[in-house]
């Protein structure tokens, strides 16, 4: 799917960013040019001094997804945009509510308009679990960016163009996610900070989200949300696997904007939801068309009317050896 193909990603130099980047030119580097678009002139330097990123044809372009006209013009000849660009701190985002606008929502509307503009193929943007029913403006501000992005498909005309968003939980150990974190913290052998005792999270791995991001391209018609199928885990569970010690934590409190659980799929999301063995998708459109074509692949079936997808009700969890072998995974890099 991407043989001769241009391909342009949002945000390279994060941690998705870096590590999709990388796998495309380890997997599929018959592709015909690949595009590693962001605001960070220093990452981008970085990256191009790294083995794994040396590739004839991947460009380093500055820019920001707020800039319209650069984005216009970085996107000549481009057949796939993968978009991961965004302001992702949810503490931060409640101090600086316009700056999270600016990118997470205006600068997908950008996006979306200069890719339908430049004739692109195929567009799959990166959601969070926070999109879900949100209580934060992160997650408020990624909703808005999953409506852009999904109600695109009902403006682009003639256009050969599909919208499709992906939308996954915590990647544990990417950068300023809480394995880090805890490990930055716990140098000092003190008590690591716990917001609430039965706080719990999903938890997906960087290879794991950059398969659900080929699932996308590669199967999506335009107007669906993919969601993989994650195993849950307790925060308290990864305090102990990090310090070595049962309940070494002081509860400090929820921060604003936090919740206790995580939700994958809304329950309004429900009626629209089917599933296959690894994955579900929210057919967000549900168009006739759509749904047809959806009906005729075997493998996904209708979710049941009392379905839930919430971290803390997930059936699946992370046990401490697993917990310890990411942990151990993250620490050896």
């Amino acid at each position: 799917m991407f043989r001769n193909k241009s391909i342009f990603v949002t945000g390279a130099t994060g941690s998705f960013g870096q590590a999709f980047v990388s796998h495309l030119i380890k997997n599929h580097s018959n592709f015909k040019r690949l595009v590693v678009f962001s605001r960070d002139e220093l990452k981008q330097f970085e990256m191009t001094k790294l083995e794994k990123f040396k590739h004839p044809k991947i460009r380093m372009f500055l820019g920001d997804i707020r800039d319209k006209d650069r984005l216009l013009r970085a996107l000549e000849g481009i057949d796939i945009v993968v978009h991961a660009a965004a302001l992702k701190q949810v503490p931060a985002a409640e101090y600086n509510p316009f700056e999270f606008i600016k990118t997470n929502v205006i600068g997908t509307q950008n996006l979306v308009e200069a890719s339908m503009d430049r004739g692109i193929s195929k567009f799959v943007a990166l959601s969070t679990d926070k999109a879900s029913s949100p209580i934060n403006l992160y997650g408020a501000t990624k909703l808005c960016a999953d409506k852009l992005v999904l109600s695109a498909n009902n403006i682009k005309g003639n256009k050969k163009i599909s919208f499709s968003v992906v939308r996954y939980g915590n990647v544990m150990g990417s950068r300023g996610s809480v394995v880090p974190f805890f490990l930055d913290t716990y140098k000092n052998k003190k008590k690591l900070p716990l917001t609430h005792f039965d706080m719990t999270r999903f938890n997906i791995s960087l290879k794991e989200s950059i398969e659900l991001v080929e699932k996308a391209i590669k199967y999506g018609t335009g107007g669906e949300i993919f969601v993989p199928k994650l195993k849950s885990f307790y925060i308290r569970d990864l305090i102990e696997v990090i310090t070595k010690k049962v309940n070494h934590f002081n509860i400090v409190g929820i921060r604003p904007g936090e919740k206790i659980h995580e939700e994958l799929i809304s329950s309004a999301e429900l009626k629209d939801t089917i599933s296959s063995k690894d994955h579900f998708v929210v057919l967000s459109n549900s168009t006739t068309k759509q749904i047809m074509e959806y009906s005729k692949r075997k493998n996904y079936k209708k979710v049941n009317n009392d379905f839930t997808y919430n971290s803390g009700t997930n059936k699946n969890f992370l046990s401490l050896k697993e917990l310890k072998k990411i942990v151990d995974a993250y620490s050896a890099k």
